[in-house]
């Protein structure tokens, strides 16, 4: 049973929905409002962020927290969606208990967690940009990670992700680098090609995070659809309706 805090909306069919690197829960609330009256939500801080505070472990204790939350729900089985390192928590979770995942949707996420350390000196530079400076001049490089390059950094734009994100984007959580080194070890291909569960793969196309060359080879672990959408690793917030249209169609299916 999970001692995580977790937050539950709508009706319909149950999702279960992961964050990724640094972001609560509530990252989830463009989705959140759009799919509350089809299906039965749940999202939660993942552990060392939030209202979860601890240690932050491995990508596969992490996804027993994510059960955990499940049996605290009383939920057999779900649909698992996940952005992100929640992408790749939610492999884990199909992983560990196939038979509890009725499908799949991994938005932005790695079919190998080391492309998340990249060293191509335009990441590095971008990246380094998020950590040095004044809290204005990270606050915009952190914009600028996760946005497409056609965004403007705008104080409307900015304000947009940090409400989403619920938190400035300059004030990067304690815990996000040891989730990112935990992402890092992950690589979940070889246990997913053994599955046989409904599964929907989308990245973007300006992903400076999750490159967009790691969904169609998550997508053949999975035997499933790969979807490229236009924009950059926060699509789920900027295009928001792109990708509700997308989680509705699947879990429509």
């Amino acid at each position: 049973m999970s001692t995580l805090r977790f937050e539950t909306d709508g009706s319909g069919p149950p999702v279960l929905m992961i964050q990724g690197v640094g972001v609560r829960g509530r990252g989830w609330r463009p989705q959140i409002d759009a799919l509350r009256e089809a299906c039965h939500l749940a999202w939660y801080d993942n552990r060392g962020l939030g209202d979860n505070p601890g240690p932050v472990g491995t990508v596969a204790d992490m996804a027993r927290d994510a059960l955990g939350v499940m049996d605290a729900l009383g939920w057999k089985s779900a649909h698992v969606v996940g952005h992100s390192l929640g992408g790749v928590i939610a492999q884990q979770v199909a992983v560990l208990a196939p038979e509890r995942v009725r499908s799949l949707a991994l938005l932005c996420t790695f079919a190998r967690g080391s492309a998340a350390l990249s060293f191509h000196p335009a990441s590095l530079w971008i990246n380094a940009r998020t950590m040095i400076g004044t809290q204005a001049m990270r606050r915009r490089a952190f914009f600028e990670l996760v946005s497409a390059p056609g965004i403007a950094p705008t104080e409307e734009n900015i304000a947009l992700l940090e409400s989403a994100f619920g938190r400035g984007l300059a004030d990067l959580p304690p815990a996000a680098p040891q989730q990112v080194m935990a992402l890092a070890r992950a690589d979940l291909r070889a246990e997913l090609a053994g599955l046989d569960i409904p599964a929907v793969v989308a990245s973007a196309t300006h992903d400076r995070v999750a490159p967009v060359s790691q969904g169609p080879m998550l997508a053949e672990a999975l035997k499933c659809r790969f979807v490229e959408l236009d924009g950059g690793h926060a699509v789920p917030v900027q295009d928001a309706a792109a990708v509700n249209a997308l989680l509705l169609a699947h879990l429509a299916t």
